[in-house]
């Protein structure tokens, strides 16, 4: 077996490996955004979701060897840039970051140190 027939084999299984890992993170983070539970985790999802096409992109571009590729994943990198800086202002102007279990548990952690207070004279 000669060292090329070697490398063949070697980046046979990488790829088929990458490919395997990034279609399991696909499914994941489409599960992630179908079940949310708020907005900004699902502009999250999203943005994972372009970042893992990127990836896909990017080995079927390795394994088939079309430099073309290339300029496809660059293009998703930078409208899905886009879209989630879209995403963010308009999650900031809606204010939906209420509804976050995040600050429910900060409300909670203020709730329970104003109890904790004792009162002033």
């Amino acid at each position: 077996m000669t060292l090329l027939k070697l490398s063949e084999i070697v980046l046979d299984w990488a790829l088929s490996i990458a490919l395997v890992l990034l279609c399991v993170s696909l499914i994941l983070t489409i599960v992630r955004i179908w079940k949310g539970p708020t907005l900004p985790d699902r502009v999250l999802g999203l943005d994972v979701l372009t970042s893992s096409s990127i990836g896909f992109i990017a080995v079927i571009g390795i394994d088939t060897g079309f430099t073309l590729y290339v300029d496809i994943a660059i293009a998703l990198g930078l409208v899905g840039f886009l879209a989630t800086v879209s995403f963010a202002r308009f999650i900031l102007a809606r204010g939906d970051t209420e509804r976050s279990p995040v600050s429910e548990r900060a409300d909670e952690e203020v709730d329970l140190a104003v109890l904790s207070e004792e009162p002033h004279p």
